[in-house]
Formats: C-alpha cells, sequence, structure tokens
C-alpha cells in the first residue's frame, strides 16, 4: 500500500534589511598660500580628473571657499583624504615647505 502525503507548504519570508552607510564628502579648502597649478596637480593625480574638471573644482575653492571634490564611501573617502595630505608645495620664491592642501572629510547630507 502506498501512502501519500501532502505536507503544508511554508514560506518564510525573511526580510532582510540592508543598512548602507551614509556617503562622506572629500572636501577642498581654499587658501591663499598654494598656487592654482599646485591645485590642480594634486586634483589630477588623487582623483584622475582632466584639467577642464580639475580647475573648474580649484575655481569653485577659491571663489566660494572650499568645494566637494568627491562623494563616496567612508573608507575611501579616508583614503583620498590622506592622499591629498602627502602631497606638499614649497614656496617658488622662499622654498619654504607649504605643507599640504587644507581638505577634510564629511558625511554627505
Amino acid at each position: 500500500m502506498i501512502y501519500a502525503f501532502a505536507l503544508p507548504i511554508t514560506e518564510s519570508k525573511e526580510e532582510t534589511a540592508v543598512k548602507l552607510l551614509p556617503p562622506y564628502h572629500v572636501i577642498l579648502e581654499n587658501d591663499d598660500d598654494h598656487t592654482m597649478d599646485f591645485v590642480i596637480f594634486v586634483l589630477r593625480e588623487v582623483f584622475k580628473y582632466d584639467q577642464p574638471k580639475a580647475y573648474s573644482l580649484m575655481l569653485e575653492a577659491h571663489e566660494k571657499g572650499q568645494a566637494i571634490v568627491w562623494t563616496g564611501a567612508k573608507e575611501v573617502a579616508e583614503l583620498k583624504l590622506e592622499q591629498i595630505q602627502t602631497f606638499h608645495e614649497k614656496h617658488p620664491v622662499t622654498g619654504k615647505n607649504l605643507g599640504s592642501l587644507g581638505s577634510r572629510i564629511e558625511p554627505a547630507a
């Protein structure tokens, strides 16, 4: 004799809430010490921006006091900030080390 059993089908619906980390901005601050060429050079080296994009961001920082130059994951923003801070410019006349560009990261709104 063959018995057939019908088992109830239960669907388990696990609701998985994916918690995304907020993005962070890398912000370039204006300063009166570094040359515009140096700022453009750093933006091109760190972010691989082309000349017009780097110039535009440099000009925005110069005119508005700061410019958001990149937005993304916090870990990458921290890395980009560190990379910016590795570049130092020397004063063209006195040879004094002007240090790195003013920059910071903050959570994107």
